[in-house]
């Protein structure tokens, strides 16, 4: 299949990476509302699924990190989790939003805002209930799936995902080492989700850039905190910032956008 040239038209998006966890526990409903509140227009969020196959919305495997919990979220069930204390202080039974969150619960309180969602385990037999999920709740136009695995993201594209696709890690390596003309027979994703640096490559070249503009991808940054560094990747081309502290970053949108980067498309 080759990947026809589009045109670039795509809104500026600033991300809250986790939500706002520079001022509320990450993979929070609390977390992701602040960071809506601070001005971000869009959410980067990660899901593992329970033992009673129950998407859940976390970053790491286990509630260590997070809750002093050593516990595998795929070794205990939805109620088990839900008892994770998040918040030092805060009661397990919170009604707050401090709580781990089930994908149903973040995809029903914010319905309109668009999503990045990093499905963590390395399980194809995840794809397909994640896809029926998304489907059920009307939510993969607004959806792009992404994973670490190159077989994760192979098998969301073979059921015929009808959302966006974050480009694996060869389809990354592909857009930085070849022209965009051959480029384009081989990525069949539309987000290049990707740090500024990988190891010794840097992924904001001029020429990893452009080749992103020609295959008509949309190019978000993780994770950057700092204004300038935001303002130069904007100013280089970039079409998305994913950061811990929406607050911070939102002023360098809002010189692009006067009140803020707010358009869900």
């Amino acid at each position: 299949m080759t990947r026809p040239p589009r045109p670039i038209r795509h809104t500026l998006r600033l991300y809250g990476h986790r939500g706002a966890p520079s001022r509320f526990p990450e993979n929070t409903l609390a977390g992701f509302a602040a960071a809506l509140q601070e001005g971000a227009n869009a959410l980067e969020l990660d899901i593992h699924r329970t033992a009673d196959r129950r998407f859940v919305v976390a970053h790491d495997p286990d509630g260590r990190r997070t809750a002093g919990v050593p516990e595998q979220i795929r070794s205990v069930t939805l109620d088990q989790v839900k008892r994770w204390q998040l918040a030092p202080g805060i009661p397990r039974t919170d009604p707050g939003g401090l709580s781990v969150p089930t994908l149903e619960e973040v995809l029903e309180a914010f319905p309109d805002v668009p999503m990045s969602i990093d499905l963590k385990p390395d399980d194809p037999a995840a794809v397909p209930p994640l896809l029926e999920l998304l489907a059920r709740q009307g939510a993969s136009s607004r959806v792009t799936l992404a994973s670490f695995s190159t077989r994760i993201v192979r098998s969301i594209r073979r059921l015929g995902y009808p959302g966006r696709t974050a480009l694996s890690k060869v389809e990354v390596a592909i857009v930085r080492l070849l022209p965009a003309a051959v480029a384009r027979h081989f990525v069949l994703g539309d987000v290049a989700a990707v740090p500024v640096k990988q190891g010794p490559v840097r992924l904001d070249a001029s020429s990893f850039i452009a080749r992103c503009h020609r295959l008509g991808l949309r190019l978000d940054y993780w994770v950057v905190n700092d204004p300038e560094e935001a303002r130069r990747l904007l100013d280089a081309g970039a079409t998305g910032i994913v950061t811990d502290d929406p607050a911070r970053i939102v002023p360098v949108f809002r010189e692009r956008w006067g009140s803020g980067p707010h358009s869900p498309s």
